[in-house]
């Protein structure tokens, strides 16, 4: 059984450990070598007059970010960080890295983005890089964890398509045997139908988008975190929201204090606001008709810090096809769509959608949208299609909104974006 870095310091006498070197440092008769894994870091200390010599020179030979065994014994020590240290009988390099590396992977890197997402496998390697992706891990986890718990029902879409989820052109063709199809820009429709049998389903999902956006919020490939409910409004599901975003919060503040601390983030369980979009647009300034731009939702945070702001009500104009207009009538100017903005982002946006086929329709056809494409999809509520509705939660969004990221690629470990394909 493998012993870990973390689990060394309870341990005293010879000891067996893989990993990474972290780093190196030669004072003439002092050699350290400082040894990483998944769970932290632990000092190598070599005495010139006390090992043997051949050992003794083959520490300051090993290059940075070699994989190496280090078999020796622990000890305690006052000087070594965490109060113990490794006193090296043999090194073994498992596997030796070149000497020199492509990007900087020290704590402090001062390599650019770009340049680092290039080489991300060697990117990794970095604490703070593992601490964020930890942390996601904590994100979705949780997410899974609290509808799990509510009963909700994980279900899986397909992620190859026949027609667009959402309208627009904005999808990625791909050939099917002999047919046209495109990558999912959306579960959307999936869900809905899922809903509708099984009342309360949820996925976590990759899907595509083709919008020649190159922005810091937006990918072209991310995660999404999507519920779907029967028998709810829009007030049901965003607070579905509110009790999901509380529970994942409080999860990573007590389950990665180590992470938030390397990153430097300060998390609160947030508190919630609920604004009409008329609430909203006179709050801000804004023209009746108009979305809210990134500039409003940091506003939104300024105004209401540590909040998730649920904005609804919002005009149909604005919203996608399939949001039920308020009170299920075709004239109406409203929608039970809502956003929710958290900590300057747009995490989310959803509501109650349309369940009536005639009406699904006409708002197809509103959208400049072809109801023939649409058939199987409008077909499904013409057998009994209770009231749903639902949301998505970008988990990468979600992410860099979280712990304060400077650009959502930070969060993907390995993004695909409009200049992106590799690694």
């Amino acid at each position: 059984m493998r012993t870990y870095i973390q689990d060394a310091f309870k341990k005293e006498g010879k000891i067996e450990i893989n990993g990474w070197v972290h780093d190196s440092r030669d004072l003439g008769k002092i050699r350290f070598l400082v040894l990483r894994d998944i769970t932290g870091r632990i000092q190598v200390t070599a005495v010139k007059d006390e090992i043997d010599k051949g050992l003794f020179n083959k520490i300051d030979s090993i290059p940075r970010e070699s994989v190496i065994k280090v078999m020796g014994k622990i000890k305690k020590s006052k000087q070594a960080p965490g109060g113990k240290e490794i006193i090296p009988e043999k090194i073994e390099i498992i596997a030796s890295a070149e000497k020199n590396l492509p990007i900087d992977v020290s704590d402090h890197s001062k390599t650019e983005l770009p340049k680092r997402l290039d080489y991300r496998f060697l990117d990794l390697h970095r604490e703070k890089i593992q601490a964020i992706f930890k942390i996601q891990s904590t994100i979705a986890q949780s997410f899974r964890e609290h509808f799990l718990k509510k009963g909700f029902i994980e279900f899986q879409p397909p992620s190859i398509i026949a027609s667009a989820s959402e309208g627009g052109t904005e999808l990625f063709p791909a050939q099917y045997f002999e047919k046209k199809a495109f990558l999912a820009q959306s579960p959307q429709l999936y869900k809905q139908m899922a809903a509708c049998a099984l009342e309360k389903v949820f996925t976590i999902t990759p899907v595509w988008r083709a919008e020649k956006h190159n922005t810091t919020r937006h990918l072209n490939e991310c995660r999404q975190m999507d519920i779907e409910i029967a028998f709810v409004n829009q007030i049901d599901v965003m607070k579905e929201v509110e009790e999901v975003v509380k529970f994942i919060v409080e999860q990573v503040i007590k389950k990665n204090k180590k992470e938030l601390e390397i990153l430097k983030v300060k998390l609160k369980i947030p508190k919630a606001k609920y604004l009409s979009y008329e609430e909203t647009i006179k709050l801000l300034n804004v023209e009746h008709g108009e979305d809210l731009s990134p500039e409003n939702e940091r506003e939104l945070d300024k105004k209401f810090p540590d909040t998730i702001v649920f904005v609804h009500s919002w005009p149909c104009s604005i919203k996608p096809f399939y949001i039920m207009p308020k009170d299920c009538k075709e004239n109406a100017e409203l929608s039970e769509g809502f956003d929710a903005i958290y900590k300057g982002l747009e995490i989310t946006s959803g509501g109650q959608r349309i369940h009536i086929p005639e009406l699904l329709e006409k708002r197809l056809n509103a959208k400049g949208l072809a109801p023939e494409n649409f058939k199987y999809y409008i077909d499904s509520f013409r057998y009994g299609a209770p009231p749903h509705g639902g949301w998505s939660i970008g988990l990468e969004r979600f992410t860099h909104a979280l712990l304060g990221l400077d650009n959502v690629r930070e969060a993907c470990m390995f993004p695909r974006d409009r200049d992106r394909l590799t690694p």
